[in-house]
């Protein structure tokens, strides 16, 4: 019953908006920050690799990396992120939200720095490095992930808690961006300072020297931001939520609070080990109770991340494969690395400029008023129509004139992901598992998303593959690999609709409500089973 409440955490629940929300928001948030730049500025810097790398001697073309090559390149990341989401979201949990967060943010920083001094003599030695370490990379990235969601929701109070949690989420439009704007920069410069001679097979290799340093560099500049927080991660105490429930020390929970929030709050230690002792609050993670309780709520929040990835993931990182494709991007064999490394990162900023980045801030305005529920439902929706008016008259959109509305259509597909389930399924676990297994849910969640990002980054690039053998317009790459992916995208996105019907609404309610923590046997065994949906 709300009665039942502990003092320290009702005064979280209530607490107005203070500069300590804004503290945490930034500190967790430039932790999001990296995590995509890491993670995405991969895109841009494939095509340098296979120009450096798998050129042929010779050939009027650039080299591009074999597609088992690229997969693994792309999607080695991701698998280190699933790892760590598991295992770090787990140790959460085991340890303390605090102890573990500081570990993900050094991993990250020595990992990025790592990737971009891959070294070798051959291609494959190069290509089995950089793999290496962007395995850990992600599995640093993986833990920020459960870390940085708990942490952001057990500080915040019930009314904006979806805001809050959201807008730490939201930085990762910032680090997108980022990477495209730091990609443009220094394309520049070097082509400013290494003009490529006229067109041939010497422009071509012109600027190999050029990129080979450029790629590097815009890897290891991912370590910056991860390193400038830090110390302030170190500085953060723990969460009251985790030290009084978890940890069952409500004198701590109260003395960091109470410096927190700078009012007095009293110590309830009596309280604490009654909540402990309660037998009914004692299950297991996947016990029988657990499944009774969180077994549709779980299976919810895993399966839509899952479905959402599939579809976001392959967006994103094969945006330069789309727009060749429609030719918005000219044929590489008409510019040099650099040149090629430009006009990829200036579309790639495009799109998160006029779509990603305002659709993650919607979000973070309409959360906490339309809630989770309708937000994931018409995220998806949208995704589905915009894929299927994509995909089905597909042929229309890759005339000249059309390419325009195809880029429009396509950035609103980013737009409603990110005002939509990306940015809900990261905010959801978070909320509605009880503070012993919110990390480790949270991880279990995210890491089904990455298995889904996997999916799409091996998926999708082997469908992009197909030839297109109806096409006879020869001005035009090959596209039914592009349109069959789109086609399959809808499909995965309609399917998110049906799933998030088994995703409760948390909007304005405190943890402990969602989590059943603060209620007796009764109640708790009775409303945890209801699948509240609006």
């Amino acid at each position: 019953m709300a009665g039942d409440q502990l003092k320290v955490l009702n005064a979280l629940d209530v607490a107005k908006t203070q500069w300590y929300h804004f503290t945490a928001i930034i500190i967790a948030g430039m932790g999001f920050f990296t995590d995509a730049y890491d993670l995405f500025c991969i895109s841009l810097v494939t095509k340098l690799l296979g120009r450096i790398y798998y050129h042929v001697p010779g050939s009027a073309k650039p080299g591009t990396l074999p597609p088992n090559v690229a997969a693994a390149v792309n999607g080695v990341a991701f698998c280190g992120t699933l790892a760590g989401q598991l295992f770090f979201g787990w140790l959460g949990d085991k340890l303390g939200r605090k102890k573990v967060y500081g570990m993900t943010l050094m991993v990250m920083v020595l990992c990025s720095v790592a990737s971009g001094l891959s070294f070798g003599h051959e291609p494959k030695t190069v290509m089995a490095t950089l793999c290496f370490f962007r395995f850990w990379l992600g599995f640093g990235i993986g833990g920020d992930y459960p870390l940085s969601a708990t942490i952001m929701s057990e500080y915040a109070n019930k009314k904006t808690r979806g805001a809050f949690v959201s807008a730490v989420f939201a930085m990762q439009g910032f680090g997108i961006m980022a990477g495209g704007i730091f990609a443009i920069i220094i394309s520049s410069a070097f082509e400013a300072k290494f003009p490529a001679p006229a067109y041939a097979e010497d422009a071509l290799r012109s600027t190999i020297p050029q990129a080979d340093l450029v790629w590097r560099i815009i890897l290891m500049v991912g370590a910056i931001p991860a390193a400038m927080t830090y110390y302030s991660r170190s500085k953060m105490p723990e969460t009251a939520r985790y030290t009084a429930l978890v940890a069952k020390d409500a004198k701590l929970a109260a003395s960091d609070m109470s410096r927190v929030l700078q009012v007095e709050i009293e110590a309830e230690q009596e309280k604490v080990e009654e909540i402990s002792n309660n037998k009914s609050k004692a299950f297991s993670l996947f016990s029988k109770e657990f499944m009774k309780r969180h077994g549709l709520h779980l299976l919810g929040t895993t399966s839509t991340w899952f479905l959402l990835d599939i579809a976001f993931y392959s967006q994103n990182l094969f945006q330069k494969d789309i727009f060749s494709a429609i030719g918005w991007i000219p044929p590489a064999q008409t510019m040099n690395a650099i040149q090629e490394l430009f006009k990829i990162a200036r579309a790639q900023t495009l799109i998160a400029l006029c779509s990603t980045v305002p659709g993650y801030w919607f979000t973070v305005a309409f959360i906490d008023v339309i809630g989770r529920f309708a937000i994931q439902m018409m995220g998806f929706f949208f995704m589905t129509v915009f894929m299927f008016a994509l995909a089905i008259p597909y042929n229309h959109w890759t005339h000249k004139e059309n390419r325009i509305g195809f880029v429009i259509m396509y950035s609103l597909t980013f737009f409603f992901a990110n005002f939509g389930p990306n940015a809900t399924t990261f905010v959801v676990p978070a909320e509605i598992f009880p503070a012993r297994f919110r990390s480790t849910c949270h991880g279990i969640s995210a890491a089904s998303g990455k298995l889904g990002a996997m999916v799409g980054a091996f998926g999708f690039l082997y469908l992009a593959q197909s030839p297109d053998k109806n096409k006879t317009d020869a001005g035009y790459p090959p596209g039914i690999g592009v349109r069959n992916s789109l086609l399959v995208l809808g499909v995965v996105n309609f399917l998110g609709i049906l799933f998030t019907f088994l995703v409760p609404e948390s909007k304005g309610k405190s943890l402990e409500e969602m989590s059943g923590e603060n209620e007796d046997n009764e109640n708790t065994t009775s409303d945890s089973r209801t699948v509240p949906i609006v």
